[in-house]
């Protein structure tokens, strides 16, 4: 979409990662870090024209895009007292204006009337970590879309389903959040809280029987949601990414690890299936 002498070669999946905390960067002890530097040769080996990615950490009242014209997006450092040498790292990616265009036109054609851009906003960590260890080259235009916390995982969901066509126009598009997200109760231990092993469980078994309305509505539907969730910011991008891949996409665990007692780092496949 960006690069005019690529070929467009259509993607027919959509990802969701968990990126669980920013020590993903730097911690070769993390064996979610390995799964992402592999990414491209186990997992997805197409090269995307350019990646759209919902990052949990961006959150605004209406659907906004980043769109950045005037060459290469910022690294932002959204996280706090972790070791210096992570506040060096830098990710500069190209910007994807005629993505981020795309995107709006999209959300606005599916009713999303109010939808906005950003010309200077970066990428947030929910962005660029797990990018970083994806695509290192950064060679690849990124736009970045935001999440809504005072909507529902169906308004996400259908967020997704309005920008399923950017698949056809050989776009990536990662969900990049966490499958549990209570930073208030890490710790220190190998071992996993049991309401973190029970929430993680009914999202795996949701997602690969294909109860996607299950999972739209995780809060009522599934075990100990509140705890693991306190705030939907981490789950959202999960439902584009389910939105986006189409009607009965099937889904498939790709990686599953732990860290911290509570951080399950669970990513999942979305792959379209035929009409």
């Amino acid at each position: 979409m960006e690069m005019g002498s690529q070929m467009t070669v259509p993607v027919k999946e959509t990802f969701f990662i968990s990126h669980g905390s920013p020590m993903l960067s730097i911690d070769d002890s993390l064996p979610a870090r390995h799964f992402l530097k592999c990414f491209r040769k186990r997992v997805f080996t197409q090269k995307p024209n350019s990646i759209l990615v919902i990052s949990g950490h961006w959150e605004t009242s209406e659907p906004t895009v980043n769109c950045i014209t005037d060459g290469l997006n910022d690294t932002i450092y959204d996280f706090y007292g972790f070791p210096q040498q992570m506040y060096q790292l830098k990710y500069q990616a190209p910007g994807a204006p005629k993505l981020a265009k795309r995107v709006k036109e999209l959300l606005k054609l599916s009713g999303f009337n109010q939808v906005h851009e950003d010309n200077k906003r970066g990428l947030d960590h929910g962005a660029w970590v797990p990018l970083m260890l994806m695509y290192p080259e950064a060679d690849i235009p990124v736009c970045q879309l935001s999440v809504q916390t005072k909507k529902d995982g169906a308004y996400h969901f259908n967020i997704g389903k309005a920008l399923a066509p950017l698949k056809e126009e050989g776009v990536l598009i990662v969900g990049s959040g966490s499958a549990t997200h209570n930073l208030r109760a890490l710790r220190d231990t190998a071992d996993v809280a049991s309401w973190a092993m029970d929430f993680d469980t009914w999202l795996k078994e949701s997602l690969v029987n294909g109860k996607y309305e299950d999972v739209n509505n995780y809060m009522s539907k599934a075990p100990c949601a509140k705890i693991a969730h306190p705030s939907p910011d981490h789950l959202y991008p999960l439902h584009v990414a389910i939105g986006a891949a189409g009607e009965n996409a099937k889904a498939e665990l790709i990686h599953h690890s732990w860290s911290k007692h509570t951080l399950s780092y669970a990513s999942y496949k979305f792959e379209s299936q035929p009409k």
